[in-house]
């Protein structure tokens, strides 16, 4: 075990630790990083128990990664320790991916470049693909495939993923996982704990989609640690996600002119499903899947996270509703690509905890999206307890209604209530509740008794987990009486997408706006994740960290970074998708333009010498101008995603031009005097014109 930077003389401890038991911390664990990380950065292990409200719960390990800006140990920079002579401004920041159940270190690339100057640290999520252990579950993938081989309605066809989530959850059981650990507050703990651990005064909590949801827990938890918040795509702690999600999509469609195009697509492919042909995301294999309107209204929703994929969806629907099923293939196959993303185990564990409880999963809204479909009925095999609401930065005084009830964070806020850190009406109600569980303050206060006793035994790892307990307690009941972020004024960033329909941009705007400090930025033309597909959206953030005080603007975000291709502004075809994934149909348009240049040349040789060729120059010219003119038109495309369903209208005006080459190459073929090689240009020509309008444009 690599000893923890705090306990470094000067070393901060995590905010609200008042007694001895709150000094230690969690301890780390170096290890080659697991993948390709800038130069100055080392990776390791937290340390820290699967359940903190369980004595002697098992200790997980999870994965993080620093990258130390100009080299210095941490606890060396301003914001971390102060007084230190030569210190840089620069605080860091701590990264974490969404999902949940989405890998964090491969982004440390991308961040270090976008933060340059200052320490960035990413950590993973406790289960995910680089903690251990980690909880994927690709039995579920495996009953999500099983319903899509046939086309009947998913909602019909559950039962494989039951089965299926079902062994999931035995086997993560018999590697002794316990499911109720993987949850928000859990890995909120671990984001101060880490802080802690690293020796860090302070930083930036930097989150995005989910794990938003994380960082606004750690900064209730941690006030005094927290120097500035930065959500990206923000979603907002009271959101019912299943429940709203088809409004949502809905109201994204209207915002890109699509709401009856949708609708027609939607009630056509429901009433004839359409069949694909694509590969298995576990096994590689081909397979056929067949999707309905709702199956493809949640594959078009996901794609929407993209940025080069909004623009081309008014004109993408518009060919589905017309019955161009095909011109959907690229999504199909990127989609089996999306069940490879995340740690199963790990999203369900949350999602059935902390998410699905505050729905209701009406069977009447439509589009019936397949993503609430297939996460009912995995959580309802799973059965785990639900979470307790707790506070946030964004929320510090929720409403603690138990939708199913956490025993250990009441005891904790009535234990804090004993020492003077909350709200006599908060810890009343929190006592009363743990009261009603059989688990009183008392109770609590006890099992504090034990951590310390086992401490004198010397056991410090278990002496570092109660402490962390402690700090918690304390900083979260700071939270509810107002001493967040968001009473406290730490600044905080919003930024969301204008075409997101996972985190509309309304409910990120509207769940800040109340909070002094925070700010709501949305930008044009992107969808989810602004930061990884927005240059302006990664300078905003830049800026923010870099003086967060100011108003000031870097790039201006109502400039989308595409163009929106709505209906016949594109030649709809999905030959070009086609031919990228199989490049042999290339041979004939590249025969085709070599041939007219050699024509061309060959030509003009003859007429240097006197002997004749008109027509084979013209002929060449004619089939060099039209390569020339097809490079430019598509050169004009910025978004490389748009030749997965078209390609430029002007391109079949173009092939006039080939009509004329072919046409000058035949007469030039059967002249007289012709000889045998002239019926190389008329064929190559007549091979070109029956690609080009009979599979390219058909």
């Amino acid at each position: 075990l690599a000893a923890p930077a705090s306990g470094r003389p000067g070393a901060a401890t995590a905010a609200g630790a008042t007694d001895a038991g709150a000094s230690a911390t969690a301890p780390v664990e170096e290890r080659p990083c697991p993948v390709t990380v800038p130069a100055g950065t080392t990776c390791g292990y937290l340390l820290v128990p699967e359940r903190r409200d369980v004595p002697n719960s098992r200790t997980i390990k999870v994965g993080y990664a620093v990258h130390r800006a100009g080299g210095e140990a941490p606890g060396q920079v301003t914001g971390q320790v102060t007084g230190q002579a030569g210190a840089q401004d620069a605080d860091p920041v701590v990264y974490m991916s969404g999902g949940p159940g989405s890998a964090s270190l491969q982004l440390t690339g991308l961040l270090t470049q976008m933060l340059p100057g200052r320490d960035v640290i990413v950590l993973e999520q406790r289960g995910g693909r680089y903690s251990e252990p980690r909880l994927s579950c690709p039995e579920i993938v495996e009953g999500i495939v099983d319903t899509l081989r046939t086309p009947g309605p998913a909602a019909d066809e559950t039962a494989a993923v039951v089965r299926r989530a079902a062994a999931c959850q035995s086997r993560l059981e018999s590697e002794h996982v316990d499911l109720r650990g993987y949850r928000t507050a859990e890995i909120a703990a671990d984001i101060v704990d880490l802080r802690s651990a690293l020796g860090y005064r302070r930083w930036y909590l930097f989150g995005v989609s989910y794990s938003t949801r994380p960082m606004l827990r750690a900064a209730a938890l941690d006030p005094q640690g927290s120097r500035g918040i930065v959500l990206d795509s923000l979603l907002p702690p009271r959101a019912r996600w299943y429940d709203e999600s088809p409004g949502s999509l809905m109201a994204t469609m209207a915002k890109l002119g699509l709401t009856s195009r949708f609708d027609t697509m939607v009630a056509a492919l429901n009433a004839h499903p359409a069949a694909y042909e694509t590969r298995d995301p576990l096994t590689r294999k081909r397979l056929t899947v067949w999707l309905n309107g709702d199956d493809v209204a949640t594959i078009l929703g996901e794609a929407l996270h993209e940025t080069d994929v909004i623009p081309v969806m008014p004109a993408l629907v518009d060919g589905l509703a017309a019955g161009r099923t095909e011109l959907l293939q690229p999504l199909v196959d990127q989609a089996g690509d999306g069940l490879t993303s995340h740690e199963w185990g790990l999203y369900y564990a949350v999602q059935c905890q902390d998410e699905t409880p505050g729905n209701s999963f009406p069977g009447s809204a439509h589009p019936r999206l397949f993503t609430g479909v297939v996460d009912a009925a995995v959580c309802g095999a799973w059965g785990l307890p639900a979470s307790r609401t707790e506070p946030d930065a964004l929320t510090p005084d929720p409403a603690v209604t138990a939708v199913g009830a956490d025993a250990t964070i009441a005891g904790r806020s009535a234990t804090a209530d004993t020492r003077g850190t909350t709200t006599g009406h908060t810890a009343a109600r929190s006592a009363t509740a743990a009261a009603s569980r059989g688990t009183t303050a008392e109770g609590r206060t006890a099992g504090r008794t034990t951590a310390g006793t086992a401490r004198a035994r010397g056991n410090a790892t278990r002496n570092a987990f109660a402490g962390r307990a402690a700090a918690e307690s304390t900083a979260a009941r700071r939270g509810t009486a107002g001493e967040t972020a968001a009473g406290g004024g730490v600044p905080i960033l919003a930024l969301g997408g204008r075409y997101d329909p996972t985190t509309p941009p309304e409910a990120a705007r509207e769940a800040v706006s109340a909070v002094p400090g925070a700010r709501f930025a949305e930008f044009d033309g992107v969808g989810h994740a602004v930061f990884l597909s927005s240059e302006c959206g990664r300078r905003t953030i830049a800026a923010f960290l870099a003086d967060p005080a100011s108003a000031a603007r870097p790039c201006d975000p109502g400039v989308a970074p595409y163009a929106i291709v709505r209906p016949g502004d594109l030649l709809l075809t999905s030959s070009v998708y086609r031919m990228l994934r199989s490049p042999a149909p290339l041979a004939i348009p590249a025969a085709f333009l070599l041939v007219a240049a050699v024509q061309l040349l060959v030509g003009l040789v003859s007429l240097l010498r006197r002997r004749g060729g008109g027509l084979s120059v013209l002929a060449g010219l004619a089939g060099v101008v039209l390569g020339a003119l097809s490079a430019l038109s598509l050169s004009a495309i910025t978004d490389p995603v748009v030749l997965a369903i078209g390609v430029p209208p002007a391109l079949a005006w173009f092939g006039l031009l080939a009509i004329v080459c072919t046409v000058l190459s035949v007469i030039e073929a059967f002249r007289l005097t012709a000889g045998a090689a002239k019926i190389v240009p008329a064929l190559t020509g007549m091979a070109f014109l029956a690609w080009l309008y009979g599979w390219l444009l058909a």
